[in-house]
């Protein structure tokens, strides 16, 4: 039986932060290579973003095909002397394996993989159809250079995946408990209100930006953007910051911007969303305040993956060795499962994210060993 945390150990040993490889996806291609998987190593570029080497392997040519996607890069560690024991040694104390990544995502990469070394052993090497593992080192960082081009390399080849399990922290309190079958979509913007500088002693010849922004931030929250649809919780616009650039006590500024970001539900879409926010803006500001809005690039739009025979199948499985039945939940940030599912259904079940991207991260044995119990099931199952 292949050892889940031997493995995990030796991803997390690699420090690799986003977008650096550190020799993660060598120690994943060294494994699945001696494993029969024909391991396919692809950087992609765009200017003005770093390059990003991804992994692709694959075992089977031929149909049902089910993939394990994940991300191996990992944000940074912070001050690594806050850390009990070091942010990529990789140390087992108490029970718990310890490191960055070792709940998002490399525990669940270590699981996917010792569930499918021990698949292969028990079918003589070779699946009912394909096994494939879909790995970015992008997804903690601008996701520009990961699993969407990936994903679109993967279609130029002609290659086709029929179902995808993302091994993403879904998991709330404890192992099982929950399941993400869809994402809300994320959208940035930037309010900016015009004013006339002047001097403070000067008002009536200056118009201070401060009050208006004020109004015009008051008038996007005060009211709801919706109350929620039957699979989602209501969208939420948050302000982030407010700034108008003015170290001087005695200057009126000429210019106030606003931060914000949208989490949005299946009630909008990015066009209609955009175009609610500008009409609350628009009403605020009357004829008297001039503003306007700049939106950001968006790639993460609201998705959800109907109920079927594959939710099923996971669900039954996750609750047979945890004897948990898991919540199908859409909650929480994006996830690269925006992309997969332009392509197939995904599911997103991994390890309890407590500790994500805390100081001195880390998951239980336990659940290492019972989340690779999981996907062996699901394994198993899918390729009966």
């Amino acid at each position: 039986m292949a050892d889940p945390v031997a493995i995990a150990r030796e991803l997390l040993r690699c420090p690799s932060v986003t977008p650096a490889e550190a020799g993660v996806l060598s120690v994943m291609e060294k494994m699945l290579s001696q494993a029969g998987f024909t391991v396919h190593r692809v950087t992609f570029s765009e200017p003005g973003w770093p390059d990003v080497e991804n992994l692709y392997a694959r075992i089977g040519s031929e149909g049902p095909h089910l993939t394990f996607a994940g991300h191996t890069d990992v944000v940074p560690a912070g001050d690594e002397t806050a850390w009990r024991h070091g942010a990529f040694s990789g140390d087992v104390a108490d029970g718990e394996l310890f490191g960055r990544g070792a709940v998002d995502m490399k525990g669940a990469i270590a699981c996917a993989i010792a569930a499918a070394l021990d698949h292969l052993q028990v079918s003589g090497g070779t699946p009912k159809g394909s096994i494939s593992f879909l790995i970015t080192g992008d997804e903690e960082g601008p996701a520009v250079n990961g699993t969407v081009k990936l994903l679109e390399w993967l279609a130029a080849r002609g290659e086709k995946i029929d179902h995808c399990v993302l091994g993403e922290p879904s998991n709330v309190e404890m192992l099982g408990d929950t399941i993400k079958v869809g994402r809300r979509g994320s959208l940035s913007g930037t309010l900016t209100v015009d004013g006339k500088q002047g001097h403070v002693a000067y008002p009536h010849r200056a118009a201070n930006p401060v009050p208006d922004i004020a109004r015009l931030i008051n008038a996007l929250i005060s009211e709801p953007l919706d109350h929620g649809s039957a699979q989602f919780q209501a969208s939420n616009l948050e302000f982030v910051s407010v700034d108008v650039g003015n170290p001087a006590w005695n200057v009126i500024p000429g210019e106030a911007r606003a931060r914000f970001n949208i989490r949005y539900n299946d009630c909008h879409t990015e066009a209609s969303l955009k175009e609610l926010v500008e009409g609350r803006v628009r009403e605020a500001c009357g004829n008297r305040i001039k503003a306007h809005i700049a939106w950001e690039p968006s790639n993460a739009g609201v998705f959800v993956a109907k109920p079927g025979p594959f939710t099923d199948m996971v669900v039954n499985a996750i609750e047979e060795i945890t004897g948990r039945r898991p919540e199908l939940s859409t909650s929480g940030g994006t996830s690269d499962a925006r992309f997969i599912t332009r392509y197939c259904e995904v599911l997103e079940f991994g390890l309890v994210g407590q500790t994500m991207h805390q100081v001195d991260e880390r998951a239980p044995l336990t659940d290492i060993e019972r989340l690779t119990g999981i996907y062996r099931r699901v394994l198993d199952r899918y390729f009966a």
